[in-house]
């Protein structure tokens, strides 16, 4: 019910105050340690957003990482609340990549999709933030679903947004009009590859209406690698606490991503992982 989720999280977090208050607090339910979480909590600072949330790294280490979530007059939504949590794992690896190379010129992580990854991991957690987790023997199972249906959502825009970029250097003149005219198409064609099979509909642009494509130079594609890393970070996890192998692997900094997978869980980015899962939960789900 997400009204009485919208009331425990409103309650919490009045304000973004609040929220900036509770943050060591998180950090230690995520498994961190006191002196951890106070010393990453003073490197995060919390915004007020308009819009969706946005996580900001630092560039110098005498700066701040900057957590950018939407907080009504009326106290944080559980949406809002949601995507802080994920935003707070973008900030997390961003201050251990910064503040905790060796190297400076290797502070960050490969690419994009490895800081989603542990956004996903943290975001994952929001409702045993709250307390609200119950065991269920379906949880693994739906969780498997659930990252593998996400995965194959977002795809379909990474393929649009590649699609278009490839259309841009083929038409290097086009019109804002003309560049309108062939997404609209592309995202009826990638639709209608991957996706109309499935759900015996045509033509539809929904995979176009993302708000990074273009603006954000080829982002998109890094969501669905990130599901897909981690998931396997995850996989990693299940023996192992998260605090303390994030930490390990955020410090393995910038080198290439064949590399930090091999140091961080002992193979490469595959799918096979999640794909294997998914397979398997549905059986589980129908038996």
């Amino acid at each position: 019910d997400e009204a009485y989720l919208d009331k425990i999280v409103g309650k919490r977090y009045p304000n973004v105050g609040a929220f900036q208050k509770d943050l060591p607090y998180i950090l230690r339910n995520l498994g961190f340690s006191p002196e951890k979480a106070a010393f990453l909590s003073s490197k995060i600072v919390v915004d007020p957003s308009r819009g969706a949330g946005h996580a900001w790294g630092a560039e110098r280490r005498e700066d701040n990482a900057h957590l950018r979530t939407r907080i009504p007059e009326t106290g944080m939504k559980y949406k809002g609340f949601n995507i802080a949590i994920h935003e707070l794992g973008h900030c997390v690896e961003q201050v251990f990549s910064l503040n905790e190379m060796d190297y400076v010129l290797l502070q960050g992580v490969p690419n994009t999709a490895f800081t989603e990854a542990f956004a996903f991991v943290f975001q994952s957690r929001d409702l045993k933030l709250l307390g609200l987790t119950k065991a269920d023997p379906k949880a693994e199972y739906l969780k498997a679903l659930d990252t593998f249906w996400s995965t194959y959502e977002i795809a379909g825009v990474g393929l649009v947004d590649m699609r278009i970029w490839r259309w841009m250097y083929d038409h290097p003149k086009a019109t804002p009009a003309e560049l309108k005219q062939a997404t609209i198409q592309i995202a009826k064609d990638v639709w209608n590859e991957f996706y109309a099979p499935v759900f015996g509909v045509k033509d539809q642009i929904l995979l176009a209406i993302y708000s990074h494509i273009i603006d954000a130079e080829l982002y998109t594609p890094d969501y669905s690698l990130g599901y897909i890393i981690m998931f396997q970070i995850e996989n990693y996890l299940k023996d192992k606490n998260l605090a303390v192998e994030m930490e390990r692997m955020c410090r393995l900094g910038s080198i290439t991503p064949s590399a930090w997978m091999e140091a961080a869980v002992g193979g490469p980015i595959s799918a096979e992982a999640l794909v294997s899962a998914a397979g398997e939960a549905v059986k589980k789900i129908s038996d």
